[in-house]
């Protein structure tokens, strides 16, 4: 690409020529990307709109803090990109709802849904899917409408017309569609936009019983996402042009379903020619340590829990002791002055608690993935040139 280009970060691609960005393959991954904090705010008011319906229908499907019942088990179900915005709320929604709640791979439940699912047994099933046409997300969903009639359905999907939005409004008494914004649905490959919009969805959904105490939290992290993204581009562009050919990606709790979307961003827009791995902080001394090479780069989500912390600092401080990798990055919450003997880059958030993050940090992820795939030649908007991954995977035959 050209210089000027990489220089001038995001607004620089924008403002190229239309033949330009069609010869690239920019067209929509930089807007995709720079438009995120602002998208996040017509989530938010969708959402708010949306609350007297969805209040209702959870507590019919038995999530209502007033009530002692029995709740339902809460699956989030998903494939990739959208199985990860699952991991990155199972913490908030098991606590704010105060029942089991588990990230589940729709591709898991295609294949083994009968080792997941008691045929007796009440569920909430909440799907994510950013096309809502994929095969999987929709076999899942047909094949739970069809034979488990205990389990109900909350479609959260950036695609009016997609076939599982259809489904379930054929079974309106035990399924919900709530369709975020157009602006969300990526036409890039990448899903950018869509995952941190599903994830504030979820943020919504987490808090629809009480929404006074997520108002704060949310302007706080627009505002954490605005600024973060200025600085998390600049960086990007000076790490993308270092020789580097792995990255792993660390983080504990929610940060680790960063780490892993952090992960498949760069990989998916690179077209696999870096090659990417993600861990938890304690994981990785199990065996994954052993990758970082001098070719890797190092990326470390530091949490604001001072326990969690405890652990990420002393695997940094081994890190560097033993001066591995080739690159070192911190992304931290807070103050960094303390950080800076031990990483080439240190990255500050200023953002709300773990839980909450999600939408800010992997921003470092999707514009390094960006700066990467076109420093090696790729087209963003479509890196994987002998079409061995698509923007939707609808080819995949599926078994009754």
């Amino acid at each position: 690409m050209r210089p000027e280009r990489m220089t001038d970060g995001l607004r620089g691609l924008l403002n190229a020529s239309e033949a330009e960005k069609t010869a690239r393959g920019t067209r929509y991954t930089p807007q995709e990307i720079l438009q995120q904090p602002a998208t996040w705010h017509k989530t938010y008011r969708i959402c708010a709109e949306q609350r007297p319906d969805l209040g209702q229908f959870l507590r019919k499907s038995g999530i209502d803090p007033q009530a002692a019942a029995s709740r339902p088990t809460v699956l989030l179900v998903g494939a990739g990109t959208s199985d990860y915005v699952g991991h990155a709320l199972a913490p908030l929604l098991r606590r704010l709802w105060g029942c089991e709640v588990w990230a589940v791979p729709s591709t898991d439940v295609v294949t083994n849904v009968e080792d997941l699912v008691f045929p007796d047994r009440p569920y909430l099933w909440v799907s994510f899917s950013r096309s809502g046409d994929s095969s999987e997300g929709l076999a899942a969903l047909q094949t739970a409408i069809e034979g488990y009639p205990k389990v109900r359905h909350l479609l959260i999907t950036c695609n009016r017309n997609g076939r599982m939005a259809a489904l379930c409004e054929k079974t309106p008494d035990r399924a919900f569609v709530l369709v975020l914004d157009d602006t969300a649905n990526d036409r890039g490959l990448a899903m950018t936009s869509s995952y941190t919009n599903m994830v504030i969805a979820g943020h919504c959904l987490a808090h629809v019983f009480s929404p006074d105490d997520y108002v704060d939290t949310f302007f706080r992290l627009q505002e954490a996402g605005e600024r973060f993204l200025d600085h998390a581009q600049e960086a990007a562009i000076a790490i993308a042009q270092e020789d580097f050919s792995r990255a792993c990606f660390v983080g504990s709790g929610t940060l680790r379903a960063v780490a892993q979307e952090s992960a498949l961003k760069l990989l998916e827009l690179t077209a696999g020619k870096i090659h990417t791995m993600s861990e938890s902080t304690l994981g990785l001394r199990h065996g994954p340590m052993s990758a970082l090479d001098r070719s890797t780069l190092f990326v470390m989500y530091l949490s604001r829990d001072q326990r969690r912390r405890n652990y990420e600092m002393d695997l940094l401080h081994e890190v560097n002791q033993k001066q591995l990798g080739k690159l070192r990055v911190v992304v931290a919450p807070d103050d960094t002055d303390h950080l800076l003997p031990l990483a080439d880059y240190v990255l500050t958030l200023r953002a709300p608690r773990d839980e909450y993050r999600a939408p800010v940090d992997v921003m470092l992820a999707q514009v390094l993935g960006l700066f990467c795939s076109l420093r090696l030649g790729l087209k963003p908007d479509h890196p994987s040139p002998n079409g061995a991954i698509s923007r939707v995977v609808s080819n995949v035959k599926i078994y009754s």
